[in-house]
C-alpha cells in the first residue's frame, strides 16, 4: 500500500501541470521572456582578459536570478576560467520569427559551429547545427555545456529520466585521470530528461535531448566552478548534431518583491535622505510608503507616510522615490513599502564617525604583502613572497595583463634573482600580485587624506623590523602613516633594484594564480637557485623555482605615477620617518628630471604598465609642485594645461588640488572647463534614479562612483558656485545600499547588512574580509543588474580591490566633514 501513495505523491509533486505563464517569446531588446523567466542567448561575451567569465551564451535568469549561464560549445566537462572558447563572430536575432542565431569558430581547430535558439512549447529549443563533421581532433571532446550556479540548487534535489539525486552541498563527486595526468569529474547522473530543482517551483528546469546528457560538479577542478550538464556532440555528423529542449518553469502569477533601496549604514540629520523604490513593471502595490521608528522595546511607530513618487523606467524595473528628509530626529528606523520592510538605519549626526575604520584597521593589514598579519586567534597569512622575485622571462605574455618585450630593461637575466623587491606593498586583489599602477595609488590616496583630515588614529601595530602586523593592537604610531610607509618601500625598492618603477610581481603560472589559502604556502619563501637540485635547500635557497616574477620593462608612464607617489608621501613620512622621506623626495626629483631630459618611453599593456602618459606625468608635477614648490613643476603644469583641458574629468582633482599652488590667472583659464563638466554632472546625475554614473561594463562601477564623489568635492572646494556637493552622498549612498538589484552595501562590515559573502583571499571559505569594497552592481547587457550575494567567485562583482580602500576612507571623510563641519 505504501509505494502506490508514494508514487502518487511523487506523481504530484513533479507531474503535476501548474498554471505557467505561457510560451516564451523572443523580445525587441533580444532575449527570450515570459512572466518571471528571461532566457539570454549570447546578449553577453565572455571577458577577453579570463576567458570565462559566467556572463555569456545561454542565461537563464529565473524569478529575478540569474541561475544559469555558458551555454556553448566547450571542450571540457567543467572548463575553467583559462579554458579554451569559440569565438563569436556573427549575432542576429529576429522578433517576427522568434529565432536567435549565433555563429561561433575555434579557429585552432578549424571548427564552426551556428547556435539556433527558438521557442518550443514552454521553452526554448536549442541546437547546435554543423556544415561539416566535428574534426577529428574534438571528437570526445567537443560538447554542449550549461552551467547551474550552485548556490542556487545547494539543499536541492534532481530527477535524471524519473531517478532521483541530490546536488552535492560540498564537491564530493567521481574524479578520472587522464592519460596526461590531469584529472576531470565523472558524471554525478545521466539521461535523457532533467529536471532541476522538481520540489521548487522557482528553481525547477526542465532539460530534454533525444540524446544522452551528463550532470557534473565543477567545484572537484575548482572552487568556482558550477553545476554542468553536458552532451557531446556526435562525431560524422552534419546538421543538428544536439538539439535540447530548456523549460524554465515560469508562473503567471509571479511579481519580484519591491526592493528598497537605501543606505544600510544610515543618515545624518540635517541631510537629504531619499529611499529609491525599484518595482516590477507587473507590480500593482500602493504607491505610498512610511518611515517606521523602532524602539527599544521593538514597537514600530510610523513618523511618516508619503507618496512614493514615481521617477521612470531604468534598465528592467520601475523606479520610485520616498523622500523622508524632513525626519531629522536621531533614532533607529526602518522603511516600509507594501509587505516590504528594510533593516533598521540609523539617523544620527556622527553617522559617518567610525564607517571606514574597518577598512583602514582590517582590509588594508589583510592585504599587505611581506607581512605576518595576526588577528586575535586568527593569522590571516603568514610571511609571503620572502623569495621576491625572478626577472620575468622576454616576450612574455602573461596571466592578469602583465607582459614583457624582448629585452628586461635591467642588468639581470630572466629567471635571475632580483634582490630587494621582498619589501613593503599590497597584495592587489583576490590574487597575490603586487601591481605597481595600483600600489602608487593608494600611496597617493592615503597621503591625500592624511592631509585632509590628520587620521591619528592607532589600533594596529605595524612593526617593518620583525615584518609582523597585529591588528586591533595599538602600537603608538598612526596606522595610515604606517601604511603610508608600507606603500613607499615597495616603490623605493624597485628603483634601488633595477633603477625604475617595474609593471608588478605576479605569480609565474595558472597554478599560483589560482591558490585559495594563505599566501605563504604559495611559495617556499626561499630564493630560487638554479644550480640546486629540484627540492633541494641549501641556507635560504632552493631548487624550486616557485618565486614570483617581476616584469620590469620601462616606462614612463610608471616612473611618472611612482614618482607623484614618492613625492606625495615624503610630505606625509616629513616627521615620522625622515629618513625615508629624504629618499622618496629625492628618486622623485631625480627621476623627474631624468624623464623630462628625453621623448616618453611608451609600453602598454593591459592595465599594469601605468595610465595614459599625460595623466601620470600631470600627476608627478602636481605632487613634486605641493612638496617643492619649485616653480618649474608649475611651468610644466601650465604647459600641459591645453592637452589636459581635453582630457578634463580623469585629472580634475589634480587640477583643483593644484590651484592654490599655481601662478595667479590659472584658475580663470580652468574655469570654463569645470562649467562644462558641471554639465556633465548633471546629466550623470539624472540618468538615473541614484544620482552616480552606474557602470555597464564586466567590471561593476563602486570605484567609478567613489571617483566621481571625490572628483566633484575636490571641484567643489575651487569652484562652490558651479559644482555642489550633492554627490558626495549620492556616492557614499549607493555604495551603502542606494543601488541597483538589491539594498546590499557594498562595504563588508559596514551597515546593516551588507557583503558577507566576497571575492577576496578568503573566498572558498564564503567569508568576507570586514571594510573591504566590492565592484558592486554589474549590468548584465542588456538590462539586468547583479550583484550575487550566495556566490563569491564571480569576480567583476565580488572582489575586494586594494585600490578602492583608501578614496572609501576620504569619502567616507568628506561626507563626515560636510555633515559634521569638522575636518
Amino acid at each position: 500500500m505504501r509505494i502506490p501513495v508514494l508514487m502518487s505523491a511523487l506523481c504530484a509533486l513533479v507531474c503535476a501541470a501548474p498554471a505557467i505563464a505561457g510560451p516564451l517569446k523572443l523580445n525587441d531588446k533580444g532575449y527570450f521572456e515570459t512572466r518571471g523567466v528571461n532566457v539570454m542567448v549570447f546578449s553577453n561575451w565572455y571577458d577577453g582578459l579570463f576567458s570565462d567569465a559566467k556572463i555569456s551564451g545561454v542565461e537563464i535568469i529565473h524569478q529575478g536570478v540569474r541561475t544559469a549561464t555558458n551555454g556553448d560549445v566547450r571542450l571540457m566537462p567543467t572548463p575553467g576560467q583559462w579554458d579554451e572558447i569559440g569565438q563569436m563572430s556573427d549575432r542576429k536575432f529576429d522578433p517576427a520569427t522568434g529565432i536567435i542565431e549565433t555563429t561561433l569558430t575555434y579557429p585552432a581547430y578549424d571548427f564552426t559551429y551556428v547556435m539556433r535558439a527558438v521557442p518550443k512549447g514552454e521553452g526554448v529549443e536549442i541546437t547546435i547545427n554543423l556544415d561539416k563533421p566535428l574534426p577529428a581532433a574534438l571528437e570526445g571532446r567537443a560538447g554542449f555545456n550549461l552551467e547551474f550556479l550552485p548556490a542556487a540548487y545547494f539543499r536541492k534535489s534532481y530527477m535524471a529520466d524519473n531517478k532521483a539525486g541530490s546536488f552535492p552541498l560540498y564537491p564530493s563527486g567521481p574524479m578520472k585521470t587522464l592519460a596526461d595526468g590531469k584529472t576531470e569529474p565523472l558524471p554525478l547522473a545521466s539521461g535523457r530528461s532533467f529536471v532541476l530543482a522538481p520540489e521548487d517551483a522557482t528553481r525547477r528546469v526542465t532539460v530534454t535531448s533525444a540524446d544522452p546528457i551528463n550532470l557534473y560538479d565543477g567545484r572537484n577542478q575548482a572552487q568556482n566552478g558550477w553545476y554542468v550538464l553536458r552532451g557531446l556532440i556526435p562525431a560524422g555528423k552534419t546538421g543538428a548534431v544536439i538539439s535540447w529542449t530548456v523549460t524554465p518553469n515560469s508562473d503567471p502569477n509571479w511579481v519580484r518583491p519591491a526592493m528598497i533601496a537605501h543606505s544600510q549604514l544610515g543618515y545624518a540629520p540635517q541631510g537629504r535622505k531619499v529611499a529609491v523604490i525599484e518595482l516590477d513593471r507587473n507590480d500593482t502595490s500602493p504607491a505610498s510608503a512610511r518611515l517606521l521608528e523602532v524602539s527599544a522595546d521593538g514597537a514600530t511607530t510610523p513618523v511618516l507616510t508619503a507618496d512614493a513618487k514615481p521617477w521612470g523606467q531604468y534598465l528592467r524595473y520601475d523606479y520610485r522615490t520616498f523622500d523622508f528628509s524632513s525626519v531629522t530626529k536621531p533614532g533607529l528606523y526602518m522603511i516600509e513599502y507594501g509587505s516590504q520592510r528594510t533593516a533598521t538605519f540609523r539617523i544620527d549626526p556622527a553617522i559617518y564617525a567610525e564607517a571606514w575604520q574597518p577598512t583602514l584597521e582590517v582590509f588594508m593589514p589583510v592585504q599587505m604583502d611581506h607581512m605576518f598579519v595576526n588577528e586575535a586567534y586568527r593569522v590571516w597569512h603568514g610571511d609571503p613572497h620572502r623569495d621576491d622575485a625572478l626577472q620575468a622571462p622576454l616576450n612574455q605574455d602573461h596571466i592578469d595583463l602583465y607582459a614583457s618585450k624582448d629585452t628586461t630593461d635591467t642588468r639581470f637575466k630572466p629567471f635571475e634573482h632580483i634582490p630587494g623587491l621582498n619589501v613593503g606593498g599590497w597584495l592587489d586583489a583576490g590574487d597575490f600580485d603586487i601591481r605597481t599602477q595600483t600600489n602608487y595609488g593608494v600611496v597617493r590616496n592615503l597621503v591625500e587624506t592624511w592631509e585632509l583630515f590628520g587620521i591619528d588614529r592607532d589600533q594596529t601595530t605595524i612593526d617593518q623590523d620583525r615584518r609582523y602586523v597585529d591588528i586591533h593592537v595599538p602600537d603608538g604610531q598612526a596606522d595610515m602613516l604606517q601604511q603610508i610607509r608600507h606603500g613607499a618601500i615597495q616603490l623605493i625598492a624597485q628603483f634601488d633594484s633595477v633603477g625604475h618603477a617595474i609593471n608588478g610581481i605576479v605569480e609565474p603560472d595558472v597554478a599560483q594564480y589560482t591558490h585559495l589559502g594563505d599566501a605563504v604556502t604559495k611559495t617556499d619563501g626561499l630564493i630560487y637557485d638554479p644550480s640546486l637540485k629540484a627540492g633541494e635547500v641549501v641556507g635560504n635557497r632552493s631548487g624550486t623555482r616557485d618565486d614570483r616574477w617581476a616584469f620590469t620593462n620601462k616606462s614612463s608612464s610608471l616612473n611618472y605615477g611612482s614618482i607623484a607617489a614618492l613625492a606625495a608621501s615624503s610630505r606625509a613620512l616629513r616627521g615620522f620617518d625622515d629618513p625615508l622621506a629624504d629618499k622618496a623626495l629625492g628618486i622623485a626629483t631625480r627621476v623627474w628630471d631624468e624623464e623630462q631630459s628625453h621623448p616618453p618611453i611608451i609600453f602598454q599593456h593591459g592595465n599594469t604598465t601605468g595610465g595614459p602618459i599625460l595623466n601620470e606625468e600631470l600627476t608627478a608635477a602636481v605632487e613634486l609642485l605641493i612638496t617643492t614648490k619649485d616653480p618649474k613643476y608649475a611651468k610644466r603644469i601650465e604647459a600641459l594645461w591645453p592637452q589636459v583641458e581635453k582630457a578634463f574629468p580623469p585629472n580634475a582633482d589634480l587640477i583643483a588640488k593644484v590651484i592654490p599652488y599655481m601662478p595667479k590667472g590659472f584658475k580663470a583659464r580652468v574655469r570654463p572647463a569645470v562649467i562644462a563638466y558641471a554639465a556633465e554632472v548633471k546629466k550623470m546625475s539624472t540618468a538615473n534614479p541614484f544620482g552616480v554614473p552606474i557602470t555597464e561594463a564586466g567590471w561593476a562601477g563602486s570605484g567609478r562612483v567613489i571617483d566621481f564623489g571625490l572628483t566633484n568635492a575636490w571641484l567643489n572646494s575651487q569652484f562652490p558656485d558651479v559644482i555642489g556637493t550633492e554627490s558626495v552622498f549620492a556616492a557614499l549612498e549607493f555604495l551603502h545600499g542606494t543601488h541597483p538589484g538589491s539594498n546590499v552595501s557594498f562595504v563588508s562590515g559596514i551597515g546593516t547588512v551588507s557583503k558577507e559573502v566576497a571575492y577576496g583571499a578568503n573566498r572558498a571559505d564564503f567569508s568576507f574580509i570586514a571594510g573591504g569594497v566590492v565592484p558592486g552592481v554589474l549590468i548584465l547587457k542588456p538590462d539586468f543588474p547583479e550583484n550575487k550575494e550566495d556566490w563569491p567567485f564571480l569576480w567583476g562583482e565580488n572582489e575586494y580591490v586594494i585600490s578602492q580602500a583608501p578614496i572609501y576612507i576620504q569619502l567616507v571623510h568628506r561626507a563626515r566633514a560636510l555633515s559634521e563641519g569638522v575636518k
